[in-house]
């Protein structure tokens, strides 16, 4: 685990099992500590999300509202585990490839109708439909769901997916091959129910607030496009008793110095710490200046279709830009939050995830410039020929920062002429997605703690290989770790592929770093993949 900053982190660990006569009482069962009053939490978005459909929605800022919104079959703990959700618990057979998962007979929607298996199986029959064409329909492909590949591909019929209903309250999975992680990828977005009657009336127009119908323990009862969100306590969540937060407020504020400034006068409870901020704001405000290990990396993809620059078809090109970028300046000048610098795509913070030894990672920020040039030079680029390219990336202060800094690093030691464009985000990902740049941004947080989850975007045929890398030896190490006892020897071996053909630029793994106002309950910075539920927070008095 690289070291990791955490200032004072009061009243951010403590339980969250409350009764409800404890509640009312205006006081924690385990730690008499006071509970404020308004239950009301409030933070900011970087922008407005894809979408609250759980089958539709493609990005971290939606996934988080989605998740209180839908319930799945297992949920997260503040420390990672998996813990029941709609499902109390799940059996495997001796070849564990069928699980068999128990639903619990108190799960409803939030208009009273019980929760069954067939909602289930509607939801992840909609999520490898290609007439929906989710962006996730991949994931279903990950998970090894018998069928869902021919089905996504559009060669099997949607019924023939390996997932049924044996009655209301179990509910069967068929895998094509045996995963031992996949009670983890229930966790997903992707996999939670959807109701089918509600979508069958209302069409794309099913998650408006005044149509839509969840069972998670929040109802969406207001939504502004590029201004806020707000969630409130679903009465008919079969935990509603234990939840203590009432309402949940997203502000998107796209700008993070104005978000840090509403935060200090007292409009924010969270929070993101604004690039190349956080050793000012540790000194000023400890209690409440946070940072610790995401699982999330930050990378640059080349567009290696035959319609990309011809310069990035040269493996050569791709190492260089790659060697000339001093991580070392992102993360301790331009970040400054406790960033790792990445040399590898999978983050050291990723479950039974050794980082393997990688020649450029050894070497000194010299001997990397030195080798760029001669990269750079092979290939036929110099001052005569200056390599010339735009990248893009999505409209953030702190993408630009990064952006600007990166390039300047090009053009001074190499003589590359980089232009930067900046694009909404919505905009940016179906751009990206349809490979309309030359060099472009990206950035993934794992959607299960282990390593597949992030080499699994270089697999040829993911649906989130913008750059359209292709490596037969990588999809096979990928195919084979999906079975393998110790998927680790693979891992490594991707890894050191990846290194070499560079498909991608990493540049820095994630932290998590924030302003948290201290009366912020059990907010868990152990879990690395941050997936929080609204209804495990409460509010401190002050």
């Amino acid at each position: 685990m690289n070291k990791y900053i955490r200032t004072s982190l009061a009243g951010l660990m403590t339980s969250t099992m409350i009764t409800g006569a404890a509640f009312a009482a205006g006081t924690h069962p385990e730690t008499g500590e006071a509970l404020a009053e308004d239950q009301t939490f409030i933070y900011r978005l970087g922008d407005e999300h894809s979408s609250v459909d759980p089958q539709v929605v493609e990005d971290t800022y939606g996934a988080e509202i989605t998740r209180d919104l839908f319930e799945g079959l297992m949920n997260q703990d503040e420390d990672g585990n998996l813990v029941p959700g709609v499902a109390t618990g799940y059996t495997t057979n001796d070849t564990k490839d069928v699980y068999t998962f128990t639903l619990r007979d108190n799960a409803k929607w939030s208009n009273g109708d019980p929760v069954t298996a067939g909602d289930f199986v509607y939801a992840w029959k909609r999520a490898v439909d290609p007439e929906l064409s989710s962006p996730y329909a991949w994931f279903m492909e990950l998970m090894s769901i018998e069928n869902a590949a021919e089905i996504i591909a559009g060669e099997k019929p949607i019924d023939e997916l390996g997932v049924k209903a044996i009655d209301d309250h179990t509910l069967e999975v068929t895998l094509s091959a045996p995963l031992p992680y996949f009670p983890q990828m229930t966790t997903h977005s992707t996999t939670f129910p959807a109701p089918q009657k509600v979508i069958e009336e209302h069409g794309d127009a099913w998650t408006r607030p005044e149509n839509i119908v969840s069972n998670g323990a929040y109802i969406l009862t207001e939504h502004v496009p590029q201004e806020r969100s707000v969630r409130e306590r679903n009465e008919m969540y079969w935990d509603n008793e234990n939840t203590i937060l009432d309402k949940v407020v997203a502000l998107i504020i796209n700008d993070e110095n104005v978000a840090l400034t509403r935060y200090l006068a007292g409009e924010l409870d969270r929070t993101e710490v604004p690039a190349g901020q956080f050793p000012r704001l540790s000194q000023e405000h400890p209690d409440e200046a946070i940072s610790f290990p995401r699982l999330c990396n930050y990378y640059y993809t080349f567009n290696l279709t035959e319609d990309g620059p011809e310069a990035f078809k040269d493996p050569n090109v791709r190492q260089a830009l790659s060697l000339a970028v001093d991580r070392a300046i992102i993360t301790e000048k331009v970040m400054a939050g406790g960033q790792p610098q990445a040399y590898t795509f999978a983050p050291e913070a990723t479950a039974g995830f050794t980082v393997p030894e990688v020649e450029m990672a050894s070497m000194t920020q010299a001997e990397r410039d030195e080798l760029a040039k001669e990269l750079l030079a092979g290939a036929g680029y110099g001052p005569d020929n200056p390599l010339s390219f735009e990248m893009v990336y999505n409209t953030n202060e702190d993408h630009k920062k990064v952006a600007v800094a990166v390039s300047q690093m090009w053009k001074q030691k190499l003589g590359v002429n980089v232009e930067l464009a900046n694009m909404e985000w919505k905009v940016f990902l179906e751009e990206r997605g349809n490979q309309n740049f030359e060099l472009a941004r990206g950035a993934w947080c794992g959607d299960y703690n282990e390593a597949s989850t992030f080499l699994d975007l270089l697999q040829s045929d993911s649906g989130y290989n913008d750059g359209k890398f292709s490596n037969a030896r990588v999809d096979e190490l990928l195919a084979q770790a999906k079975t393998a006892d110790d998927p680790a020897p693979l891992y490594t071996e991707v890894e050191r592929i990846i290194a070499q053909e560079t498909p991608v630029i990493p540049i820095y793994h994630y932290a998590g770093v924030y302003m948290m106002d201290t009366d912020v309950g059990n907010w868990p910075i152990n879990n690395v993949e941050q997936n929080w539920y609204s209804k495990n927070l409460y509010k401190l008095a002050d």
